[in-house]
């Protein structure tokens, strides 16, 4: 007689897979955002795994959206429309940049494919001109504050820093261009003067005639709107040779230059700049300090200005996967059951801080953080919850 050997043991049954599909710049200049923000989703997928729902384990389904090192609108789509058609798909996180948001929005509706972003700032994602197939059903959210909220914040800033006269200056694309309008606006509803405001040309490398012509209007800084990839740290970087020395011309932008890439591009002049983060600083939160410990053990790294964010957004994804399980009777749901689900967040309680999904998927609970770099290196500021 046979002895019992895993050879000859009863077969079980495979768990089910569900795949979080991710959408993120991971190559070339945009790698800096989006590396650590992929690493927040996959750490969060990894933790899921030991709690899964009996039956199912989660995988991560990751693609890059960046061409040529710059992420990129056409990319994305064809990213989401690829994720879609895979039925394990039920949602994703995702993308990073509001542009390629914007190209995505459209097809991610069509499908009923839940998109949640960590870092997409654009105020007009979530209106209906970007549902255009099923206009009246959300299937875009968010879990961080919008540009309205962070231009507004990056005046104030502005104004307390002593800046009178700013010159803006956008890279012309949807996050860059609406956050530089949202501060012009602001900046001069608070008595600030700006002195100009000028917009960049796509792959453009040499800013010497513009840096030129705003050294003439003799600013107290500049206000960027854009990414490092787009400019920004080109656009500091060659202040000096235009007769606008860093060390006493301050910089100020937003989010998109929050990465180690701008302090990289920029130089020594990276120092005495400004920017504003649509997210709190994980690092100051004590219920995040779990989450940067793991981050930290399994990367090796800190983390980025939106791995919190994405880890939180992977999570949402996954709660709401998880009771649609549970409302399913414990069988595999359908993408309509999960964006139900998703919908139907409230009161949900992350790593950073407690919130739910408004009518038009915005979170609830928007936070701006301030930064700024010294001694070549980020260091933080403030934050504070911001009203609506």
């Amino acid at each position: 007689m046979f002895g019992t050997s895993a050879a000859f043991a009863p077969a079980q049954a495979a768990d089910q897979v569900i795949k979080i599909g991710v959408d993120l710049p991971v190559s070339g200049a945009d790698a800096s955002d989006g590396i650590p923000t992929q690493n927040g989703v996959a750490l969060a997928i990894e933790e899921a795994n030991a709690h899964a729902p009996a039956g199912f384990k989660f995988q991560m389904d990751a693609l890059d959206d960046a061409v040529g090192g710059v992420h990129n609108p056409q990319q994305g789509a064809t990213n989401i429309r690829s994720l879609a058609a895979d039925p394990e798909v039920m949602g994703v996180v995702g993308p990073f940049n509001s542009n390629v948001a914007a190209a995505e929005i459209p097809v991610s509706n069509e499908a009923g494919l839940p998109l949640i972003s960590p870092s997409n700032t654009n105020p007009t994602l979530t209106s209906a001109k970007y549902r255009t197939t099923h206009p009246k059903e959300i299937t875009y959210f968010r879990v961080c504050a919008t540009d309205d909220l962070q231009g507004k914040a990056g005046a104030e800033f502005a104004k307390e820093l002593g800046f009178k006269k700013v010159y803006v200056v956008d890279d012309n694309e949807t996050y860059g261009l609406g956050l530089a309008n949202v501060f012009e606006k602001e900046f001069k509803s608070m008595g600030g003067t700006v002195l100009g405001h000028d917009h960049l040309t796509a792959n453009q490398q040499d800013f010497k005639a513009l840096l030129t012509k705003i050294a003439a209007t003799h600013p107290d800084a500049i206000y960027y709107g854009g990414v490092t990839s787009t400019g920004g740290g080109l656009l500091r970087q060659q202040m000096a040779g235009a007769g606008l020395n860093p060390a006493k011309i301050p910089f100020e932008g937003g989010d998109g230059i929050s990465d180690e890439a701008f302090i990289k591009i920029a130089g020594p002049a990276a120092n005495n700049s400004y920017y504003t983060v649509a997210a709190p600083n994980a690092q100051k939160l004590a219920s995040a300090q779990a989450f940067i410990k793991a981050y930290k053990a399994k990367y090796k790294s800190d983390i980025g200005a939106y791995s919190a964010n994405a880890y939180v957004a992977a999570n949402v994804m996954i709660d709401a996967v998880e009771r649609a399980i549970k409302a399913n009777g414990g069988k595999m749901p359908t993408r309509a059951q999960v964006l139900k689900s998703l919908q139907a967040t409230k009161d949900f309680k992350s790593i950073i801080g407690t919130f739910g999904f408004t009518t038009d998927g915005n979170t609830n609970n928007p936070v701006i953080s301030l930064w700024k770099v010294a001694n070549d290196k980020q260091v933080f500021l403030k934050q504070a919850l911001i009203a609506r």
